[in-house]
Parts: structure tokens; sequence; C-alpha cells
């Protein structure tokens, strides 16, 4: 069914009409051009299904179970999914504002293109994820646990790593503004020009003074 990290391949899909709702289960079905905001699904489950060209403007998805999706040209001023598990996720072209996911479990999933203002993960659990081509203005990665994640042809205004556990976390692909953390950066991956950039804050945090 999938040849690669997010590459999410779905069944013909039936319209789904109906409201979001808690507890909910939406099976292979297609969200399309809806006006979601203030919908509430807390502990939903999302299940080889599709969200296209939505409005998620406040929704709650907290502890929503996602499986075998994909979200395309979705926008929300805010959007929280706390505790929410994605797994097998591709979301591409999405328009987010503040994005709540703190504590979210995230396993095989594509970001491709779009903008999130803050992403906010902090203790989440994310394996095999990748951002492509994102912009972001702050990225928080508080005290989360990331292993093989890359980020690829991405601007980051702002990333956070503080208490975070990294392996693997290819940093690389990133234009990063900022950062915060620098002590827990052990276990990522990034290139010589952005060691140098790094250097006056590798200074600060060892203490170093820098003359001539």
């Amino acid at each position: 069914m999938r040849s690669s990290i997010g590459d999410v391949r779905l069944p013909d899909l039936e319209p789904f009409d109906g409201d979001l709702e808690d507890d909910a289960v939406l099976d292979g079905v297609e969200l399309r051009g809806r006006d979601l905001t203030g919908s509430s699904a807390t502990d939903a489950r999302f299940l080889e299904t599709a969200v296209v060209d939505c409005v998620l403007d406040d929704v709650a998805l907290d502890h929503a179970r996602f499986a075998d999706c994909v979200l395309r040209d979705v926008r929300s001023h805010t959007l929280r999914a706390v505790g929410s598990t994605w797994r097998d996720v591709a979301l591409s072209g999405c328009r987010l504002g503040a994005v709540q996911l703190s504590g979210a479990e995230l396993q095989r999933v594509r970001v491709t293109g779009g903008k999130v203002d803050y992403l906010n993960l902090r203790e989440a659990r994310l394996t095999d994820v990748v951002l492509d081509g994102c912009v972001i203005g702050e990225l928080d990665l508080v005290a989360a646990s990331a292993t093989r994640v890359t980020l690829l042809d991405c601007r980051v205004d702002r990333l956070d790593v503080t208490r975070a556990t990294l392996d693997a976390v290819d940093l690389r692909g990133a234009d990063l503004s900022g950062l915060d953390g620098l002590a827990h950066l052990r276990g990522a991956v990034i290139s010589g020009d952005q060691l140098l950039g790094l250097a006056p804050l590798l200074a600060a945090h060892l203490g170093l003074r820098v003359v001539g």
C-alpha cells in the first residue's frame, strides 16, 4: 500500500457530508470543501480517510487517531490535537496557524509544502517523519523524542529542542534562523555551513571568549 514515508494510497472513497463528533469512526470517506469550524472530534478515529480543501478553525481533535489518511489544502488558525496519533499520514499544501500536538505520536508522516506559524510538538514522539518544503514560524520540540526525522528545503524561524531526545534527526535541509536548547542537539545531523552559523551560540554555551 505504501512505497515510502507518507506515500499513502487510498481506495475509492465515499463522500462524507455529516458532522464531526466525539468518538466517531470515519472509515473510507472523503471530506471535501467543508467548513468544520468549531467541531469536536475528540477520541475520533479516521481510517483511510481524505480531508481536502477544508477549514478546521478551532477544531478539537484531542486523542484522535489517524491511520492511512491524506490531508490536503487544509486551513486553520488554531487546531488542537493533544495526545493524538498519526500513522501513515500525508499532509500537503496546508496553511495553519497555531497547531497543538503536544504529547502526540507521529509515525511515518510526511508534510509537504504549506505553512505553520507555531507547531507545538512538546513531549511528542516522532518516528520516520519528513518535513519537505515547509515554512514554520516556530517548531517546538521541547522534551520531545524524535527518531529519523528529516527536514528538506524548509525554513524554520525558531527551533526549540530543549530537553529533547534526538536520534538521526537531519537538519541539513533547514534554514534555521533561531535555535533554543543547544545543549540537547546531540543526535542531530547538521551541515558545515550550519555549524559555522551556530558558532556564536556554541561559544556562548561553552563560555568561550572569542578574541581577534
